[in-house]
């Protein structure tokens, strides 16, 4: 059944029932991708998945159900689910769903394109084959995987609301394990199919890997630390929570009422940019709010927490268009799109020029088990490279760095001048710079 046919069953049905407020949600989700180990193809999966949320407010309070089935009985049945689930809810949150906003961007095509099935085993294998072909050090276990896929999404509400969007991505990746006498190091690098990147990826992953070998043990301390790129991103991706306008309703965010104060160092401006070139760019959020660029800390004030509807309406601002939905069976939820820290104006060699005595860290693990997210804490097993006077020396292993995502963020003293952006998948990316926090706590030997 075509999806218009349905929306018509769904309009009927929720009529029938008496429901003059009422959403529909459709998402189809496509992928497909491939993975080697050695010189062949060892696992392969191509999947599509697709479905609608019907949602309904009833005596003040909004009730939800989902379905992959678009078939007359199952989509009647549906509306009186959601309308029983209604029912049965006990907040009392808003029930709010909205009329729409003045402007929707106009989002350029995806520069991405779908990838077949044999294009994405042949660039795998390509992959490997490169991968190996870079160091007779390069060894069993390294493994390279090739991905695309896309989401397609369509809303529409009882306010007259009607809205769609499709989105397309593809990516790759190297796990580069190098060998050098009893020493094994591993690498891994990811990136998006160009041409470019297939061809950077192996070596970038290689030398990054043979970096790694040799490394020694430091003494605990307090040292001065670059964070690298990839470790920055991920410890925004860690603590993004705190931004969420829900978790500082909950008391889960020590950012709670602190809008329009000093939260991080005057070098920090951070930003949610739904329409950044590269992101997975989307016109508006699962709720139907017109997203946009906007600054959520600013030279080091807070300006804004993430909204959806609920938590808009309960503090009296307007919507950030920031109410995700992951897939049709997924709730909103508070997130951001192409999540970024600006750089600075250092180049990194600028930045590590300014250690005398530190540590640039290229590696961090166990984020699950410690960092803390509401209190900020974090205590991370960590790896990386030695600074003495302004340089890069051996590689290290094997500590542990500790403090608090907060005071990171106003200990930051510079960053540097690159962004690196970590690979579309979802609707949500990260991005950040090189930064330099001076002496933090470091449990070595």
């Amino acid at each position: 059944m075509r999806l218009d046919e349905a929306k018509q069953i769904l309009i009927c049905e929720a009529k029938r029932l008496g429901l003059a407020e009422y959403e529909i949600f459709y998402m189809k989700e496509s992928g497909c991708s491939a993975e080697t180990l050695g010189d062949e193809i060892s696992s392969f999966s191509s999947s599509e998945a697709g479905g609608l949320c019907f949602r309904c407010v009833c005596e003040g309070r909004i009730g939800s159900a989902s379905s992959e089935l678009l078939e007359e009985e199952a989509l009647r049945e549906l509306v009186g689910r959601a309308r029983d689930n209604a029912l049965c809810i006990e907040k009392d949150d808003p029930a709010i769903f909205y009329d729409g906003s003045a402007h929707y961007a106009d989002v350029p095509p995806s520069t991405a394109r779908a990838l077949s099935s044999a294009e994405i085993c042949d660039t795998a294998l390509a992959l490997q084959r490169a991968t190996y072909a870079e160091s007779d050090e390069v060894g069993e276990g390294t493994q390279s995987f090739v991905f695309s896929g896309g989401f397609e999404t369509s809303l529409y509400n009882s306010h007259g609301l009607s809205l769609s969007h499709r989105v397309t991505y593809n990516g790759a990746g190297v796990q580069a394990v190098v060998r050098r006498g009893e020493e094994a190091e591993d690498a891994y690098e990811m990136g998006c199919v160009t041409e470019d990147t297939l061809s950077e990826l192996p070596a970038r992953a290689v030398r990054a890997a043979q970096s790694k070998l040799g490394a020694v043990e430091i003494p605990s301390g307090s040292y001065d630390v670059i964070f690298c790129p990839k470790r920055m991103r991920e410890m925004l991706s860690v603590f993004c929570s705190v931004f969420s306008a829900k978790a500082a309703r909950y008391g889960l965010s020590l950012l709670a009422g602190k809008e329009g104060q000093a939260i991080a160092a005057p070098c920090i401006t951070l930003i949610d940019d739904p329409m950044r070139e590269g992101a997975l760019c989307t016109p508006f959020d699962g709720e139907g709010v017109a997203t946009y660029r906007k600054s959520v800390i600013e030279q080091g004030v807070l300006k804004t927490l993430l909204y959806d509807l609920v938590h808009a309406s309960l503090a009296g601002v307007a919507p950030t268009g920031n109410g995700q939905r992951g897939s049709y069976r997924q709730s909103v939820a508070i997130a951001p799109y192409s999540f970024y820290l600006e750089g600075g104006s250092d180049t990194l060699d600028e930045l590590i020029g300014r250690v005398k005595d530190g540590i640039y860290i290229t590696e961090m693990k166990g984020f699950h088990a410690g960092a803390d997210s509401v209190t900020g804490d974090f205590s991370i097993e960590s790896a990386g490279f030695r600074i003495r006077d302004g340089k890069l020396c051996e590689p290290i292993r094997s500590f542990t760095v500790a403090g608090n995502f907060f005071d990171l963020l106003k200990g930051v003293e510079a960053l540097s001048d690159t962004v690196s952006f970590g690979t579309p998948t979802s609707f949500t990316t990260y991005g950040a710079p090189a930064a330099l926090v001076r002496g933090m706590s470091v449990a070595g030997k």
